[in-house]
């Protein structure tokens, strides 16, 4: 299904969007990618939810990406007797391994990492920042601390440690156990919580085994600082803004969402840029200007996908959501400042013969009259190059595998074309023309830009590219063999 946009939209699915007719109509509205929420559902419902996906997929003939989203470690004080305390600024408040019912001058925290890796001075953050405790004293099963900001504090409420390094495996074990059973079911994507180091990420990558690609949330502090080892063990990023804005002040929010988008870009790599997108659209058909602008800003910034999250798994109006990012992005697109901006954010790499290829087919593509960039592709390493490039013209990526058409279906500008296995370049080029013609990107008498590898179907081969009429009849007559 051709979009008229370069942009992606992941809608994550949810009570309001579980049945295979909503599913069928958020595709056709313009979702490219479906999330998949693993802190809410059992297994049963995560797989119902896959295999409506895949029917949808299979009726209109189109290439749909799931991406699993794992919960990650979740962080909460136990219970109060009272169900919730009222604490008070300048008040003390312990927080300890005691598994009794707290009050209003201490609650358990159940987790001893915490308690090990505190030192006097931290921040601890309860129920999203509104409660705001600095450590005063602590020792292996406690910490004595003052409010900073008092609020109502209730069970379960989560808790944020913003400056420690927290001695915690991003994979907990209902995430390893999430982790088998959506792999084994076949999704795309697999989405890390609270990665803090590169480490996190090479343990679910040894878990999953090639069967998703990984994509790592930065919502911590500490995922910022290390943030270029994390992206370079990394197969894409989600600017995750909320954990984000609860740790970080949020004025540091958008520089920082700008600043990783631009990373991801310049080596070629999948950016989301989530949370709160169309938060208003959850009640609302219509989202505030400011929502719109900030959906805007992230298109503008170039990020490969933008989401809505209970906008389209609990809102009163998921297709109209996903409908205005939908008005939004082809509304940015068509403006000749987002071509501008876009342009001008480009970061030359040319680190090797592929990087020179994808380089040279944009070059030719802005100063010829070529209708598109097509490109053969086995694992899409080929495709993500040329998306980084961010031509002006619509990349088609030709591949075998439809696994790999799942994955691109999250990055910036490409539209996959399942193909034949190839062995000549010859024919190579006339799929690729006639892809372009079936997939309605050109007509007979335009030309296209061809990459592949010689020879095919080793990845990160891309060694070839040709300038090629759309005319099937005129690839022959000029190459008969």
């Amino acid at each position: 299904m051709r979009r008229q946009r370069n942009v992606k939209i992941v809608a994550t699915l949810g009570p309001a969007s579980d049945t295979h007719e909503m599913i069928s109509a958020l595709h056709k509205k313009g979702a490219d990618v479906f999330r998949l929420n693993m802190s809410h559902g059992s297994h049963d419902a995560i797989r119902a939810k896959h295999a409506m996906i895949r029917a949808v997929e299979e009726e209109l003939g189109s290439t749909i990406g799931i991406l699993a989203d794992l919960q990650g470690p979740k962080l909460r004080v136990g219970v109060f007797a009272n169900g919730s305390e009222e604490l008070v600024e300048g008040a003390t408040f312990r927080l300890d391994l005691d598994e009794a019912e707290g009050n209003a001058q201490r609650v358990c925290l159940p987790h001893p990492e915490i308690f090990a890796a505190l030192k006097e001075g931290a921040t601890l953050l309860v129920n999203d920042g509104k409660i705001r405790l600095k450590v005063k004293s602590c020792g292996g099963d406690f910490a004595e601390c003052e409010v900073v900001t008092g609020g109502a504090i209730s069970n379960r409420k989560g808790v944020n440690v913003p400056d420690v390094v927290l001695p915690l495996a991003a994979l907990s074990d209902k995430d390893r156990a999430d982790l088998e059973f959506v792999c084994a079911l076949g999704v795309d994507w697999l989405a890390l919580s609270f990665v803090q180091r590169p480490e996190d990420v090479a343990e679910a990558r040894a878990l999953a085994k090639g069967r998703a690609s990984i994509l790592s949330k930065i919502e911590k502090p500490s995922a910022v600082e290390r943030f270029d080892d994390i992206l370079a063990v990394s197969d894409g990023i989600m600017v995750a803004r909320g954990d984000l804005g609860v740790e970080l002040p949020v004025s540091a929010v958008p520089p920082i969402q700008k600043r990783l988008v631009r990373r991801c870009r310049s080596v070629g790599k999948p950016v989301i840029v989530a949370t709160q997108m169309l938060e208003s659209m959850i009640e609302s058909p219509m989202p505030t200007r400011a929502e719109v602008s900030d959906v805007a800003t992230a298109i503008y910034e170039g990020a490969d996908a933008v989401m809505l999250s209970a906008e389209s798994a609990a809102g009163s109006y998921p297709l109209e959501a996903v409908g205005m990012m939908d008005n939004v992005a082809m509304e940015v697109e068509r403006d000749p400042t987002y071509t501008q901006i876009i342009e001008a954010s480009r970061t030359a790499s040319r680190s090797g013969i592929a990087d020179a290829m994808v380089a040279a087919a944009r070059e030719i593509a802005e100063t010829t009259d070529v209708k598109a960039i097509c490109c053969f592709t086995h694992s899409g390493t080929t495709a993500l190059l040329t998306a980084r490039e961010r031509p002006r013209v619509p990349i088609i990526a030709l591949t075998p595998l439809k696994r790999t058409a799942r994955r691109l279906a999250l990055s910036w500008g490409v539209n996959c074309v399942l193909t034949d296995e190839l062995d000549r370049f010859k024919m190579a080029v006339v799929s690729a023309a006639r892809a372009a013609l079936q997939e309605g990107f050109a007509v007979e008498t335009d030309f296209v830009v061809v990459t592949a590898g010689v020879p095919f179907n080793v990845p990160g081969t891309t060694n070839i590219l040709r300038v090629a009429p759309c005319d099937e009849r005129l690839i022959f007559a000029s190459d008969p063999e």
